[in-house]
């Protein structure tokens, strides 16, 4: 679900009933576009994460501390000047725009009170968090906006702050009955595009959840409505909004078996109640640090990563270009018996033709049948059947070289792609490391010499089975190497995707027989770490520990195994158990 306009009435309401009358005792900026505020009040102790993140901007109060920069950006050391130990007197909401506003009072360096804003703006790319005065006049912001960047609103310091009006919407919140229904007859869209689209803070789910409580579907237009069926509309539409009015609040999200698939600040009833799972939270913090907590740190690491994906992806291209041009000179050499047959042939029939000769037709004592020679007219049969000897033994040359380039390609590409499924199920900046320390052992990166060296924290990943025994799954080849060959025991059993880029997985027996539903999670869990993640049926090849051999000079997570057992599952790990260790 959209971070729409409602979300954000809920969050307003938790920041004002949880954070006014408490005061600023910290402020710090982990990333260029996201702050922690430290906020003690009667209470305690609360943070208040802000991101400003163009894919992913957020607010919520929540437990969790962030490491922050040695050196603090000058936006934050601004703030820390102006309102650190200051005191939050509101928060606010203009109409139900997707802003936040944080009212401040501070004493100045003469001891006298000030006023101060920092407004949050939660609005996809042009999210923003920008400090004003009293006066609403810009004092910094987090990202500056200048004229070439938006012809709509400069964000700079000195500029006057205003809420601009691109989409003129109306307020949902004051509209009459009479502009609802003109609004939404004035738009030829579908009902419930025409409702999110006429009024500001509503997403298409709500949209789509006014017009099932209307009992009308959301594909009708306006114009197909009567009077009475838009009246009714309205009045539904208006219940609703009464609820965001008064706070009532349900904060809920819900799940399918593959994690959380929408949330909301107002339990949605259309949903297909029999296929998703409904949680309640006690507050809206809650839920989008439930539900975004994923969906943050892979963004993130998406960022963090985007250095090593380009090293990767242009060595991918140019390895499956090479592979594709020597995989036509190889198609070349696929007739070269067919040269040697000639010469043959000429040598044994060729004495018996006459000067001048053009082809010689002769039976083919390798097929029994008949075939016509091509013959330079130029030459006699003797030069003849020493070109094709040539040609015949120049392309055996080109394919047994080619035959062993070919496969060394075809490695690299294996390889290549084994380091970008890594790159997509990193989970830290750590993994990230020990991918980045890979690529330069294997020379797609060129090491720096420095003489700070990067310490390889990176752990394996660490399930539990239903069946209570330990499963582990190597996030990148050096770790699937380590647990492979220095980790796992003999008699411990091993899974590995077959035919895709992946994890390998271990489970330790501790001697014993696995049950059936340990070889099943086991083989979800390598499905899930491959790059047929998401797929209803993966083959895995599974088999003892010390069936898998290395073989000698072979690349990080190349393995070779001559017997193994197979199984096809699905990728769902939702039901297995994640320790953190």
């Amino acid at each position: 679900m959209a971070f729409d306009g409602i979300t954000v009435a809920a969050v307003a309401k938790e920041l004002g009933d949880t954070l006014t009358g408490g005061r600023i005792t910290k402020i710090a900026q982990p990333e260029t576009d996201e702050l922690l505020l430290t906020i003690k009040t009667a209470d305690g102790a609360h943070r208040l994460y802000i991101s400003a993140s163009a894919s992913l901007p957020l607010i919520y109060l929540t437990d969790e501390n962030k490491p922050s920069p040695m050196t603090a950006p000058n936006f934050c050391m601004l703030l820390r000047k102006h309102i650190g130990n200051g005191r939050i007197t509101g928060v606010s909401q203009p109409g139900l725009e997707r802003i936040i506003h944080l009212d401040i009072e501070h004493l100045d360096e003469l001891g006298d009170l000030c006023k101060k804003k920092l407004i949050i703006e939660i609005m996809g790319k042009h999210s923003n968090i920008i400090f004003c005065d009293e006066k609403d006049r810009i004092i910094d912001s987090i990202k500056h906006v200048n004229a070439q960047m938006s012809s709509v609103r400069e964000v700079l310091p000195g500029r006057e702050y205003f809420i601009p009006d691109t989409m003129a919407k109306r307020s949902p919140l004051t509209v009459a009955q009479e502009d609802f229904i003109q609004a939404l007859r004035e738009k030829p869209a579908p009902l419930g595009k025409a409702v999110y689209t006429s009024f500001t803070g509503i997403s298409p789910v709500v949209a789509e959840e006014i017009c099932a409580l209307a009992g009308l579907e959301s594909d009708m237009t306006a114009k197909d409505l009567s009077e009475d069926m838009l009246a009714h509309l309205y009045r539904q539409f208006s219940y609703y909004m009464e609820n965001v009015k008064l706070g009532r609040f349900r904060p809920t999200i819900y799940y399918t078996k593959n994690g959380p698939k929408e949330f909301c600040a107002i339990p949605l009833s259309h949903f297909d109640q029999g296929s998703l799972q409904e949680e309640e939270f006690d507050s809206i913090s809650q839920v989008l640090k439930t539900y975004y907590a994923t969906k943050n740190t892979l963004t993130r690491i998406r960022q963090k990563s985007t250095d090593l994906r380009h090293v990767v992806q242009v060595s991918l291209e140019r390895n499956r270009k090479k592979y594709d041009l020597q995989s036509r000179q190889l198609k070349d050499t696929e007739n070269r018996d067919k040269y040697k047959v000639y010469g043959e042939l000429i040598n044994i029939y060729g004495y018996s033709l006459p000067a001048g000769s053009k082809e010689l037709t002769a039976l083919n004592y390798y097929t029994d049948q008949e075939i016509t020679i091509p013959l330079d007219p130029t030459m006699t049969p003797q030069e003849n059947s020493q070109k094709y000897f040539a040609k015949y033994n120049k392309q055996k040359r080109t394919f047994e070289a080619l035959s062993e380039l070919i496969q060394e390609t075809a490695d690299d590409i294996q390889y290549l792609e084994s380091i970008s499924n890594a790159l997509d199920i990193a989970m830290n900046e750590a993994d990230l490391a020990q991918i980045k320390e890979e690529l330069m052992q294997s020379g797609y990166i060129r090491r720096k010499f420095t003489k700070k060296k990067v310490k390889l924290t990176s752990k394996p990943m660490h399930y539990i089975s239903s069946d209570g025994y330990h499963m582990y799954v190597g996030k990148n080849n050096l770790q699937n190497d380590e647990l492979t060959f220095s980790f796992a025991n003999g008699n411990d059993w091993w899974f590995h995707a077959k035919g895709a880029p992946g994890s390998h997985v271990i489970v330790k027996t501790g001697g014993g027989e696995l049950p059936d539903r340990t070889f099943e999670e086991a083989g979800r869990l390598a499905a899930y770490y491959s790059k047929n993640r998401g797929s209803d049926k993966v083959e895995i090849d599974y088999v003892e520990k010390k069936h898998v051999k290395k073989p000698n000079g072979a690349k990080p997570g190349f393995v070779v195994y001559y017997t193994n057992y197979s199984l096809v599952i699905d990728s769902d790990i939702s039901g297995i158990e994640n320790v953190q260790d």
